[in-house]
């Protein structure tokens, strides 16, 4: 747990607090959010590794993976994220017997271009497995499952070395590779590297290096950058991609560049000196990585698909543990436009944040445990609540920490919301316990009544919550929150 700061409301938190509702009349409204709330319930698929899900204009999610055995490519589809999680799956592919793409079968991407499917991904030869290559399956037919898919051979690119987790995406109409190689001239494992593409199989131009492992948190056991994986937003393109040995070490970095930029000048990249996603002891996930992205079924949301195992310690070598599995969560965008990963939630339901009515861009927050009403939350998790069945039973929920499992939003006795840590008592369910409402002030939001005290709602009042009867219009303003 943090070191406790005063939270006291002195002369410089009114000062603040009287500042900001002068900033933001209380009379303000906020619309229903662009991004509302896309809750899944991980994990999606189990011993599924380096998962890509891709929607289609058909409107099914393709979803492909590295199996553990690492011999063979399989595609599954369904409507929904969740339904991936119980889709049949189908073999398309299986690795050679002999010679190249015949071991080391790994990190395959599925991609629709100019009317064919496509997959790209990564195997060793017989020989030795390790002499990893990029190669490139065409599949024709609408659906991919069902497709008669032909072998485009090796991605060539500007040495013959350790290569592998190819994605392709475009740009302003042009279309890119990246991926990750050993360069041979360097004591290192791998870098990301860029190229334009000819054809879905083939680069052209000279690559350029995207990013080198520099960082401690990039070469903790290996010297690794791998796994790229492309989203656009706001002008910008960023590219995340995975570093470190493939252990509880395993995190996530992260690129950036101006869309409008030269993408193949590496000037143009800025990389994050710290890692943007890494293992998280509280919610029991441990080395999170090579991730892509998707979007919600309404599309108005973007989703973080990524693996992870649940446990830190591992016996022998990290590949041959075959229990890193697929999940999901909802990738959120700070105010400058940068996408804040968070942390990798609990299995089970996501977290949702609850963003205010009446204070646009507010969101229900815990500091030092106190809750409260803030904007730019930079530490994502401190905003985000799972909402569960309510420890007080009788139709009620609970809203669960995100950050700290087994702590929750409750009313203490002067009427306070903290967060506050379950002792199981009937005392501590019943306060943490609330009827969830349509929204007081617009019933697309959500009212949380509680269940103690009938009559009472959740509410803010100088930008800290308390529980408090609701009867007027700005009260319930107050009483009203957005989950996004």
């Amino acid at each position: 747990m943090p070191t406790p700061r005063l939270l006291s409301r002195n002369s410089a938190t009114v000062a603040a607090a009287v500042l900001m509702a002068l900033a933001l009349p209380s009379t303000a409204q906020a619309t229903v959010p662009a991004s509302p709330a896309a809750v899944y319930v991980n994990t999606i698929a189990e011993q599924r590794a380096d998962a890509q899900i891709y929607k289609h204009t058909d409107g099914y999610y393709y979803f492909t993976a590295t199996v553990p055995e690492y011999d063979r490519i399989v595609l599954r589809r369904a409507p929904t994220i969740q339904g991936l999680a119980t889709a049949p799956e189908t073999t398309v592919w299986t690795r050679h017997a002999t010679g190249t793409m015949a071991n080391h079968v790994w990190a395959p991407e599925i991609h629709f271009i100019e009317g064919k499917w496509y997959v790209c991904f990564a195997a060793g030869n017989s020989t030795d497995p390790w002499a990893i290559r990029m190669y490139v399956l065409e599949g024709a037919g609408a659906n991919p499952l069902t497709a008669a898919w032909t072998e485009k051979g090796q991605i060539r690119t500007q040495w013959e070395s350790f290569s592998l987790d190819a994605t392709t995406f475009v740009v302003k109409g042009v279309r890119y590779l990246a991926w990750a190689q050993r360069d041979p001239s360097v004591d290192n494992n791998t870098d990301l590297y860029m190229a334009k593409m000819s054809n879905p199989w083939t680069i052209t131009g000279t690559p350029v290096r995207m990013s080198r492992p520099t960082y401690g948190w990039e070469t903790a056991g290996y010297k690794v950058n791998e796994g790229p994986a492309v989203i656009q937003h706001g002008g910008r393109v960023f590219v995340s991609y995975s570093a470190s040995a493939t252990d509880s070490r395993y995190c996530l970095g992260l690129l950036s560049a101006s869309d409008s930029a030269d993408l193949l000048n590496p000037a143009s990249w800025a990389k994050s000196p710290t890692p943007v996603f890494t293992s998280n002891a509280a919610t029991s996930q441990y080395g999170p990585g090579h991730n892509q992205f998707t979007v919600s079924e309404d599309g108005k949301s973007d989703i973080l698909v990524y693996h992870d195992r649940s446990y830190k310690d591992i016996t022998g070598d990290p590949l041959n543990d075959p229990n890193r599995r697929t999940r999901v969560q909802k990738l959120y965008w700070n105010a400058d436009g940068t996408p804040n990963f968070g942390i990798p939630v609990a299995d089970g339901s996501a977290p949702v944040r609850l963003s205010s009515y009446n204070y646009p861009g507010h969101y229900i927050r815990h500091f030092d445990y106190r809750a409260k009403l803030e904007q730019d939350v930079a530490n994502l998790a401190d905003s985000q609540f799972r909402t569960v069945p309510g420890l007080a039973g009788s139709g009620t929920v609970s809203l669960e920490s995100a950050n700290f499992p087994g702590y929750y939003l409750r009313t203490r006795s002067n009427g306070e919301v903290w967060v506050d840590r379950n002792d199981g008592s009937a005392a501590f369910k019943n306060s943490a316990g609330f009827y969830q409402r349509p929204g007081l002030a617009d019933a697309a939001g959500v009212s949380y009544e509680s269940y103690a005290t009938a009559g009472r709602y959740i509410r803010h009042t100088d930008f800290l919550l308390h529980t408090q009867p609701v009867s007027t219009t700005l009260e319930r303003a107050d009483a009203t929150f957005y989950q996004q």
